[in-house]
């Protein structure tokens, strides 16, 4: 498949690692040329320096006759006329555009996106990506990470285990054979700033950041397991008003437990504009870095705090004071990845990886049809891929046991019929199966040849 990719940032660069590692032609476009350099240096692409938008700058990145088109650039419109100049002057049969501005993505503008329009096949919102992914946090608060696979009757969750986790020093295995009916499986374990797939010999320790596919039935007693509690969240401040705070805020006015929140933003403009948008949550205009707003804002009597200004170290240190204030729970909004090892340092509970969000999303559109979902892990360390077993692929009729998975790869989660179960040796995985698999980076080209989708993708 031959891909281009117009923004050579942090996502238009991650996409090209994981396209490229897969065999297809990749050519990145970036007027940076710094940027276009680096991602020549590091992967297997082409690299043109020059504005996505203008047509003479895809003709030269090979537009003509290119199968897809991710505009990533950091301007919504660039990456709008960039879809549309692929459209209308080369005929790229897909184009996916990444698009930030809340004025595009209302509904009032739901039909700017049709063919005759705008043509642009897939919109990817990382304000939307990102505040779905701070819901799912807020909703699994003894967890660093969660996202739901299987149809939603699956998690996987991101737990670190403390010193009075009561299975430490127990092998995976010895775990099996202790919970025999429980459907949970550890798929992910991080020690040392090290990600890899665990062997049923290896044992647990405090300080692992573990990462495990449970069923939502068994959710509880799997986080008690691993020595966490559960508690119902009624209170949270979420300092930052911005799109990804509104958004958060206006879900949660939604539900139905109605969790009462207050938001705190530093700017008077984007305050009001959040207060005439919300219903019943509070609004303070005022800087989240203020105890005495913090304390206005009731964060002592919080559950959880949700940190998501567009500043990193903002929000990392609004976590901290928060916690020092005594909210039991810090979610932080963190862009740069090689800030995520101060999260154990700081006692910050969890953290949102827009990138990382908007990676997967992009991913999960430009798969072959068959992958239902991808989820990518930490610095795209590792991927969750689910994905339906096909008639012709090596898995169909085989045991769990007998297939050849890399060391890099384990089954976290199948779907048989609509009743999920516990992927134990003895399972046979059949043509219709949904399997979730946890793959580490090196190793996601062998498993799109198990599932046979690492050539044609759509």
């Amino acid at each position: 498949m031959k891909v281009i990719i117009c923004g050579a940032g942090q996502v238009g660069w991650q996409i090209a690692r994981h396209l490229s590692g897969e065999n297809n032609d990749v050519t990145v476009v970036d007027f940076n040329a710094d940027l276009v350099r680096r991602a020549t240096d590091t992967l297997d692409v082409q690299g043109i320096v020059g504005f996505a938008s203008y047509p003479d700058v895809l003709a030269r990145a090979g537009a003509r006759d290119a199968d897809m088109i991710i505009a990533a650039t950091h301007s919504d419109e660039v990456n709008m006329v960039t879809c549309q100049v692929a459209h209308s002057v080369f005929s790229v049969p897909r184009k996916i555009a990444r698009l930030r501005s809340q004025s595009y993505l209302d509904a009032i503008y739901a039909d700017l996106y049709r063919r005759d329009h705008m043509p642009i096949d897939v919109v990817i919102s990382p304000e939307k990506e990102v505040a779905e992914a701070a819901l799912q946090r807020l909703a699994a608060p003894a967890t660093f990470d969660a996202e739901s696979f299987m149809d939603g009757q699956s998690q996987l969750l991101g737990i670190v285990l403390d010193a009075d986790c009561p299975v430490l020093n127990t092998s995976l295995r010895q775990l099996s054979e202790l919970f025999s009916t429980l459907r949970a499986t550890v798929v992910g374990v991080r020690r040392n700033e090290r990600l890899f797939a665990p062997e049923a010999s290896d044992q647990l320790f405090a300080g692992d950041r573990i990462y495990v596919f449970t069923h939502n039935d068994d959710l509880t007693r799997t986080l008690d397991i691993f020595g966490k509690t559960t508690r119902k969240q009624e209170r949270v401040v979420i300092v930052g008003g911005g799109n990804v705070g509104l958004a958060v805020a206006t879900a949660l006015e939604a539900r139905v437990d109605r969790m009462r929140a207050k938001v705190v933003e530093k700017n008077r403009t984007r305050a009001e504009k959040a207060a005439d948008a919300l219903e019943r949550t509070i609004v303070l205009n005022g800087d989240g870095m203020d105890i005495d707003i913090l304390m206005e804002a009731g964060i002592d009597r919080a559950d959880a705090v949700l940190c998501v200004t567009d500043d990193d170290k903002t929000n990392l240190l609004v976590a901290v004071r928060a916690k020092q204030a005594g909210c039991p729970m810090a979610i932080a909004l963190v862009n740069d990845p090689t800030l995520v090892p101060l999260m154990d340092a700081l006692d910050i509970d969890a953290f949102i990886n827009p990138r990382a969000t908007t990676v997967s999303s992009i991913l999960r559109h430009i798969r072959h049809g068959r992958v239902r979902s991808i989820y990518s892990i930490g610095d795209a360390e590792a991927e969750v891929i689910e994905a339906q077993v096909l008639s012709t692929s090596p898995l169909a009729g085989r045991l769990i046991r007998e297939i050849d998975f890399p060391e890099g790869v384990l089954v976290g989660a199948v779907m048989k019929g609509d009743k999920v179960v516990k992927p134990t040796g003895d399972l046979r995985m059949e043509e219709g199966d949904v399997v979730a698999i946890f793959s580490m980076a090196k190793d996601v080209p062998e498993v799109g040849r198990l599932l046979q989708v690492s050539v044609d993708f759509f």
